[in-house]
């Protein structure tokens, strides 16, 4: 078999890593310039794409999307990185959490971080059911590792679609049910608006019934004041 070729080709391979095993292998690997026998991570900027691009660009997951991202940090705002993308942004959820080993707690293989895709453009944004799990290796790795070891400050991040519940999707009809009839309403209100505006400007202007008569009675009264005076 031709290790070389895509891990697609395997029958029933089913990539579900452990965190331990993405921060301590694949990522540590990856920092050290190590290449494996599969290709399985690729390696991509993701911001410079929208979450819902990105599964296309994997080279495997069905509901997890995996990538080694490198860092792009900012320049002068603290050395964070830069998560924006064409349409919206990254916005982490909170702090870093911790990954220990499970055959000693004392030794921290790396941090991850939480992150929710939002549209538009920060701090305002519409929250989507895009999330990504940011791992990264502790910051001793880099101090510790020689030069020619530790090669590239990259990330692993993994992609996925939060699940959401029956009661949210509910939630997002009715309130899109809510904005289509403010909209109809508006829009009912425009056109009544404009059609009456359209029949005042267009006929000649009417008395009220009442002024009628009176206007005649008025014509009647001074054509026979003119005829007496004209005698």
């Amino acid at each position: 078999m031709d290790k070389k070729g895509s891990e697609l080709d395997l029958p029933g391979f089913r990539f579900h890593p452990t965190e331990v095993e993405l921060l301590d292998f694949y990522l540590r690997s990856a920092a050290q310039g190590k290449k494996l026998d599969f290709d399985i991570i690729g390696r991509l900027n993701i911001y410079h794409y929208d979450p819902w691009e990105l599964p296309g660009l994997a080279k495997i997951g069905e509901r997890e999307w995996y990538f080694f991202v490198p860092r792009d940090r900012r320049i002068g705002n603290g050395g964070r990185p830069n998560r924006t993308t064409e349409r919206g942004f990254w916005k982490a959820t909170g702090s870093d959490r911790p990954i220990r080993s499970v055959a000693d707690p004392k030794r921290l293989i790396g941090l991850k971080k939480t992150l929710v895709f939002y549209r538009g453009r920060a701090p305002r944004g519409t929250k989507t059911d895009w999330v990504m799990n940011e791992y990264r290796l502790p910051e001793s790795f880099s101090s510790t590792s020689t030069a020619a070891s530790a090669k590239e400050d990259i990330v692993l991040c993994k992609i996925y679609r939060k699940a959401t519940s029956l009661k949210e999707l509910e939630q997002r009809a009715a309130s899109e049910e809510e904005a289509t009839r403010e909209s109809q309403i508006c829009r009912s209100v425009a056109d009544t608006t404009s059609i009456s505006t359209k029949t005042t400007i267009g006929a000649p202007p009417s008395l009220p019934s009442t002024q009628m008569p009176r206007r005649r009675s008025r014509r009647r009264m001074q054509r026979s004041l003119r005829r007496r005076f004209d005698r």
